[in-house]
């Protein structure tokens, strides 16, 4: 508030209630002594409370209010989030159709009056009041607001949670250091992503419906709901967040895109915001991306030892491409990152083009595609061409642009790791013809097609056995080859009701791969056009093992369930 006290100083001379030379003495101590002109105004009985608001309002041509005698209007005060309005120092006071009446301490600040203007969406009709009162009528407003949380937030000590601001941010947003004297809002946003970290979800969903804001996380690939704040929290989580992620607190008719990052103990965790307007107010959805999950040995991932060592195959060729497809969350990135981390050498040159980077590795060069400044897939790829690489991992494949320079660079010496969006890794063949290339260079620029679901595994501490007929089994797609490779059958279920230790009978997933190894044989079939069918059935004869092949030898095992395997792959036509 340093310019509204040399604006108020300035204003008082103007109407002669106090000389130049008191101005300036009044903003010296002020600044010392780290109190505002208004109240040394008063305490020094230069005006009257009265006297004070009545001169700033005659000078700002607004009426002047006294907020100890105006009674909280608890439908309107909401209008504005607690977080806009202690930072503005604005109340809102009472709302007529389209017109709002605030109160507000600076009169003259008309670009945060054009912010609160749009966060309402209504007409403005400000009116001026002391700021010791806005602060304390605020404290009125919104402790009841507190007590509403309190049991939410009952034993939560958010001490260790700390938000990391780049070096150009003026504010003091240190959460660990405001603990005791937080608002309520900043601890709750600390509590729904401090649990969500714990609990090692993946997202968190903050949710808003007519009457109430629910809050999700998820866990294992399902969304489970964790707590529902109050519904007058909502605008103030919003803001919250955003205020983090340095997105447009007063653009709510748009959706906005952000990131921010948080240490919590000696983890340093990033987050990827995004806000979308719905019916009833902006969803916000953050991706946690905790590098601390991150399994980059390979040997982790759980792939069937067939596909391993395809895959480790394709990773130490010199060059040709590799593609992993799957839907989105079925751990495509992880993959990636595990083999470029499994290919990195002192003596090798690695860069990777991301949309956006999820998680940086040391000795890796890592370009952020940023198409509103041209910086696409391909024109990246285009200049990390003239970079002298030997590895180029493309987070996607989008269109036939990138898709025709990542083949050219295949055939020209480099190893490229990229992704497509396809069901299985056959029919990648067909969307790569689609794309525009010919089926000669899709045969002789690739060296393996991978597939990768996610799936749930059992709880080992309440799983449950479960019987199923051998002609079953035949049936979902284990063969007799596969019962002698798995040995000795251990059928389990998920117990519904799950345990204090897992969700729902599951606890943590691991991955399906399914690998089509480009033998003489199939690449001869690509470019004679053959169906894929069968290319399919010649990549299966030659030991190709698929997604649902790969699920139930593991559902045999007794690492996951049936039902988790006909959930999450198709059959074998």
């Amino acid at each position: 508030m340093a310019s509204f006290d040399k604006k108020l100083g300035a204003l008082l001379v103007k109407a002669k209630k106090i000389s130049k030379e008191d101005a300036e003495r009044l903003l010296g101590t002020a600044a010392r002594e780290r109190v505002r002109v208004s109240e040394l105004v008063v305490k020094e009985g230069i005006l009257s409370k009265e006297d004070l608001l009545g001169t700033i309002a005659q000078c700002a041509n607004v009426a002047p209010v006294d907020l100890e005698k105006v009674q909280v209007n608890e439908d309107v005060v909401t209008t504005i989030p607690e977080e806009i309005s202690r930072s503005y120092k604005v109340v809102p006071l009472e709302k007529i159709g389209d017109f709002l009446t605030v109160a507000i301490v600076n009169p003259f600040d008309v670009l945060k009056l054009d912010d609160i203007r749009i966060i309402t969406g209504c007409e403005l009709r400000p009116v001026v009041a002391l700021e010791e009162q806005i602060d304390a009528y605020l404290e009125m407003v919104f402790k009841s607001e507190s007590e509403a949380i309190g049991e939410i937030l009952e034993g939560f000590d958010d001490q260790d949670v700390e938000l990391k601001e780049n070096e150009e941010s003026e504010d003091d947003m240190n959460l660990g250091s405001i603990a005791d004297d937080a608002a309520p809002v900043v601890k709750l946003v600390n509590k729904i992503i401090h649990d969500a970290v714990s609990q090692k979800a993946s997202d968190i969903h903050i949710e808003p419906f007519e009457r109430k804001v629910i809050v999700r996380y998820r866990k294992d690939g399902g969304l489970v709901e964790a707590l529902t704040p109050p519904k007058r929290m909502q605008n103030s989580m919003t803001s919250r967040l955003k205020i983090m992620a340095k997105l447009d607190i007063a653009e709510k008719r748009k959706p906005q895109d952000g990131k921010f990052q948080m240490k919590m103990g000696n983890k340093a965790i990033d987050f990827r915001v995004s806000t979308l307007p719905t019916v009833w107010g902006e969803k916000t959805v953050l991706r946690i991306l905790d590098s601390s999950n991150l399994a980059l040995n390979i040997g982790d991932l759980g792939f069937e030892q067939k596909c391993l060592d395809d895959y480790l195959w394709a990773c130490s060729r010199p060059y040709g491409m590799i593609l992993v497809t799957g839907p989105t969350g079925s751990g495509k990135s992880t993959t990636l990152y595990s083999a470029i981390r499994n290919i990195h050498k002192p003596d090798i040159n690695i860069v990777t083009v991301e949309d956006p980077v999820e998680y940086t590795m040391e000795g890796i060069n890592q370009v952020p595609v940023h198409p509103q400044a041209g910086l696409t897939f391909a024109a990246a790829l285009r200049s990390i061409l003239r970079q002298d690489p030997d590895v180029i991992l493309l987070g996607e494949i989008r269109d036939r642009e990138t898709i025709e320079i990542a083949v050219k660079a295949a055939l020209t010496g480099h190893l490229v790791l990229s992704t497509l969006h396809t069901n299985d890794a056959p029919s990648t063949i067909t969307r790569m013809v689609d794309m525009g290339l010919d089926p000669f260079m899709v045969a002789s620029s690739t060296l393996l097609i991978c597939a990768q679901r996610l799936a749930k595994k059992l709880c080992n501490n309440c799983k449950q056995e479960a019987e199923v007929p051998k002609e079953r089994l035949h049936e979902l797609g284990l063969s007799e080859v596969d019962m002698e490779e798995v040995g000795e059958i251990n059928l389990f279920k998920a117990n519904e009701d799950g345990c204090p230790k897992c969700n729902k009978g599951y606890k943590g997933r691991f991955a399906l791969l399914e690998t089509l190894r480009m033998t003489e044989a199939v690449k001869r079939m690509i470019v004679e056009e053959a169906p894929l069918q069968d290319i399919k059935k010649q990549a299966v004869s030659e030991g190709m093992l698929t997604l649902r092949t790969c699920g139930m030898r593991n559902a045999a095992r007794g690492i996951t369930s049936l039902e988790e395997i006909i959930r999450v792959t198709m059959a074998d036509g």
